[in-house]
């Protein structure tokens, strides 16, 4: 079995401009939209309290759309990365799967509340459910291969400062966009443009601004960043090469030191993070009583503080390297999480909320700059493919046990309780994971 190897810590690489990787970190400020507004605090909220029958069964309906939607990102980001790979551009790939997100997110205007005293009616419950599934799916895959630029753009030594760059660049966004949503229809008197409160349509407006928000920051991307080249093959021979490297990859991945090792780990610790992270703010409309203006407010302070901890932990993860970053990261979240599920103060649950939110950001960020630095350079396409599945393969497990235990407890804090296992996990098996040495001489 191979070890750890040193990597050395070139310069720029070739094409990698400055305005190249920062069209690369808005990106994340991009599509940070579809996690902050519409995943988390504002749709959700809404779709919850507003659309469905009640809180709890409105909970389980949407952990089963996002279960899944990450079942399919599971399934299909393996094959069309590694065809991508086999193909040579993945811009194109990312074009597409933005462009279905954007639609996606413009037509959840459609998606009116339920009387009040009146049962929700089956179509527009499904017709939300539908819809936001395929965002969700389509944000997702499109992330695969915009994660997969990374060892492009920039040398192993600053990978740990552009990933945390771009992650910080993302909540930048979420906090942006919130505010715009909040302050500029939600909760303004009259509503912009004779929106109908009644109808919601000032809290419905969210997906179209969403959608606006995406395409915009999104434009610099396939403008300034480059692509690789195409490799000339046909599109059938890309996909007869994609799906064979693919095989073989998951047959050689015992012989490249500790890189199967990680990807479980990733694989059970991201999947409690993107559910702590996806049903936040429903815990908190559900458990706390807060009101979705209130929510809206949370999900503001979380990603400022989200922020800020993904900035300043970008020069520690070069400095003292990704892994002891992301252990730091989940030995925090798991201390705050605790709290959280034993507090009953809507105080106290403000204050252990902004804490966890400063370690959000640099436990994904370490978690991308760790594979970058894990895989070797030769391979480091196919393995991001990998990557992509670890992060996806079991989503679909942690807003599933969610909302069964939420079920079958009639409790959000038991459903709650159940990402612990699923953080515990993960930081276990990335204990054992040995990092790269990187050569700055």
């Amino acid at each position: 079995m191979k070890g750890p190897v040193t990597r050395p810590a070139s310069g720029r690489p070739p094409g990698a401009s400055r305005r190249a990787t920062l069209a690369w970190c808005l990106y994340d400020t991009a599509n940070s939209a579809i996690p902050a507004v519409i995943t988390t605090f504002v749709f959700a909220t809404y779709f919850t309290q507003a659309v469905a029958a009640d809180a709890t069964t409105g909970t389980a309906q949407w952990s089963m759309a996002v279960t899944l939607s990450a079942l399919a990102v599971a399934i299909l980001s393996p094959p069309l990365g590694a065809i991508a790979d086999a193909a040579g551009r993945r811009k194109p790939w990312l074009l597409f799967f933005t462009a279905v997100s954007v639609l996606g997110c413009a037509l959840l205007w459609f998606v009116p509340p339920t009387p009040e005293g009146e049962t929700p009616g089956a179509g527009v419950v499904l017709y939300a459910l539908i819809v936001f599934g395929v965002v969700n799916a389509a944000f997702e895959m499109a992330t695969v291969f915009y994660n997969a630029m990374l060892p492009d753009l920039v040398a192993p030594d600053r990978m740990g400062r552009l990933s945390g760059w771009a992650w910080g660049a993302g909540y930048a966004g979420g906090l942006a966009c919130l505010l715009i949503v909040l302050f500029g229809f939600v909760q303004a008197d009259p509503a912009p443009f004779g929106l109908d409160e009644a109808m919601a349509e000032d809290v419905r407006a969210s997906g179209p601004i969403s959608a606006l928000w995406y395409a915009l920051f999104a434009l610099p991307i396939f403008l300034w960043t480059p692509d690789r080249l195409r490799s000339g093959m046909g599109a059938g021979k890309a996909v007869r090469q994609g799906l064979s490297t693919l095989v073989k990859s998951l047959r050689n991945l015992r012989s490249y030191g500790g890189v199967l090792r990680y990807l479980i780990a990733r694989m059970l610790y991201i999947d409690g993070l993107n559910t702590l992270f996806a049903f936040g703010g429903i815990y908190a409309a559900g458990t706390f009583g807060m009101a979705l203006e209130e929510v809206l407010m949370f999900g503001i302070a979380l990603n400022l503080t989200a922020g800020l901890g993904a900035f300043g932990f970008a020069w520690i993860d070069d400095a003292i390297g990704a892994k002891r970053t992301i252990v730091i990261a989940l030995v925090a979240i798991m201390a705050i999480s605790t709290g959280l599920l034993i507090v009953e103060s809507k105080d106290w649950f403000w204050g252990l909320g902004l804490c966890l939110g400063i370690f959000f950001g640099p436990a994904q960020a370490a978690s991308r700059s760790l594979m970058a630095r894990l895989v070797p350079r030769d391979m480091a396409a196919e393995m991001f493919g990998l990557y992509a599945l670890s992060g996806k393969a079991t989503t679909f497990m942690g807003p599933m046990v969610l909302g069964w235990v939420t079920l079958i407890a009639d409790s959000q804090r038991a459903g709650m309780a159940t990402i612990m296992i699923f953080l515990v996990a993960g930081l276990i098996l990335l204990l054992g994971v040995r990092e790269p040495r990187t050569d700055t001489a």
